[in-house]
């Protein structure tokens, strides 16, 4: 047939309404892709909602125009398209289904049409939910959205009243990425940036490392592209996979943690979770988020050498790899970094062009420009 209708169980016919829908849906025309009629007395709520792929996010808001959507939410409805656009869509029975055509409907363009209550099926009465039966019908729709959010490469929902629905990684799960190849994490490949429980967890670590350093006295600053994001954005910038930190490395063991992997040569686990260890690249240290996690900060030791230039052990080939003047570091000046104040070489701007040139803060570039341009991902390219 031209159409189907999504029909919610309990939903009991009206004679006439499909065929209403079917028209409403004919007549609109456009952009409009989908008509929906409530079940029941209460219609469900008519939402804004705009998916963000780069960002791996759907934020969703309250619709501008009444009867125009982009998602429903709340009461169930039927919904009746176009046979042909329903297979068009990658995954379109997955559930819960009115989520997954609301969000595949977002990335097309796709509006859906909400008729006024005088238009609604009646719900088929029902026996009350024990408090058991509601807790199992939760955590199945729960199992089922997460499932669906993973597929469609959702991590972050953004709801109305501005919670937030997390879909991705967690201090018990692994990293949403995996091995890094010539600089260039997967999701970069692809197009994409930071999955936002990845940002979220850098930053929990980020904190958490210079805390720990600010509270043991030992003299650090931002490095490379954590430096870059601080300055650009007061942030992590939204493409990076890790942080780093350049520290002095005769302060290195005034930290506890610091030391006590330099003595016993394993990895410490902290009271909080966090996995310090000695990085198999070479002499430098790494703050894992936990054992599971392994969302990183790196920790570079430096030290001076004659003419007071900074210098380390440990060069991987990464554009920051320079040495350079130790005034930078005389006075430390604190910046905004990943929601708290971060400690930062006294003239990042100079700081910055010396390791990745002329006008670094203005036009960044991702890890191997070889692999792939960020112009290519801001429509430039």
């Amino acid at each position: 047939t031209p159409h189907v209708a999504l029909v919610p169980d309990g939903a009991r016919a009206v004679p006439g309404l499909l065929e209403r829908m079917r028209d409403v849906l004919e007549a609109t025309g456009g952009d409009t892709k989908i008509v929906a009629a409530a079940v029941g007395p209460e219609p469900p709520r008519c939402l804004a909602l705009e998916v963000d792929t780069r960002a791996w996010t759907a934020r969703y808001g309250r619709a501008a125009e009444r009867g125009s959507c982009a998602a429903l939410d709340g009461a169930p409805a039927v919904l009746l398209l176009r046979t042909r656009d329903l297979w068009a869509l990658p995954f379109p029975l997955t559930p819960p289904l009115v989520t997954a055509l609301s969000v595949q409907a977002a990335l097309r363009g796709w509006r859906l049409r909400l008729l006024p209550p005088d238009a609604s099926f009646p719900a088929a009465p029902r026996p009350p939910l024990t408090p058991h039966g509601r807790w199992k019908t939760r955590n199945s729709l729960e199992k089922q959205r997460r499932a669906l959010m993973e597929e469609l490469g959702v991590k972050l929902e953004v709801l109305p009243d501005g919670r937030q629905r997390w879909h991705g990684c967690g201090k018990d799960t692994p990293r949403c990425f995996g091995t890094i190849h010539a600089g260039t994490p997967q999701y970069l490949v692809s197009g994409r940036w930071t999955p936002p429980c990845c940002l979220r967890a850098l930053r929990e670590t980020a904190r958490h490392v210079v805390a720990e350093l600010e509270a043991a006295g030992v003299r650090y600053w931002l490095e490379g592209g954590s430096l870059l994001g601080a300055a650009r954005l007061g942030d992590i910038i939204p493409w990076d996979y890790d942080v780093d930190l350049g520290l002095y490395r005769e302060d290195a063991a005034k930290c506890r943690w610091l030391a006590a992997v330099v003595a016993t040569g394993q990895p410490v686990e902290d009271a909080e979770g966090f996995l310090w260890e000695k990085a198999a690249e070479g002499e430098f240290f790494r703050v894992h988020y936990s054992r599971t996690n392994r969302l990183h900060v790196d920790l570079w030791p430096f030290y001076a050498r004659a003419g007071g230039v900074m210098t380390k052990d440990t060069w991987l080939g990464h554009p920051q790899d320079v040495e350079f003047p130790e005034r930078f570091l005389r006075p430390l000046v604190p910046v905004a970094f990943a929601g708290v104040a971060a400690k930062a070489p006294n003239d990042p701007r100079a700081f910055l062009e010396l390791k990745f040139g002329r006008g670094a803060i203005e036009s960044p570039e991702y890890p191997n420009p070889g692999v792939r341009r960020l112009e290519q991902d801001l429509g430039r390219g």
